[in-house]
């Protein structure tokens, strides 16, 4: 597994939400959609929350939140 995907799937098993913002600040990684579809590829259910927020230009705009979910 790829440091980033591990990155990604450490923080999702911690019970936390993560969104592109995060990735990029606390990991590095600029291209967090691949990495949760990998993770997806690899058999992890994660879920994606889509968040209505403001831009700095105070503009709406959606972003997209990712959380593993627990199966049964």
């Amino acid at each position: 597994m790829s440091s980033q995907k591990h990155r990604v799937l450490n923080h999702l098993q911690d019970g936390k939400f993560l969104n592109q913002l995060v990735a990029t600040n606390e990991y590095g990684i600029l291209r967090l959609p691949a990495r949760i579809c990998e993770l997806r590829q690899d058999g992890h259910f994660i879920k994606t929350i889509m968040r209505e927020v403001h831009n700095r230009f105070g503009e709406k705009t959606r972003v997209a939140n990712y959380i593993l979910e627990q199966r049964k």
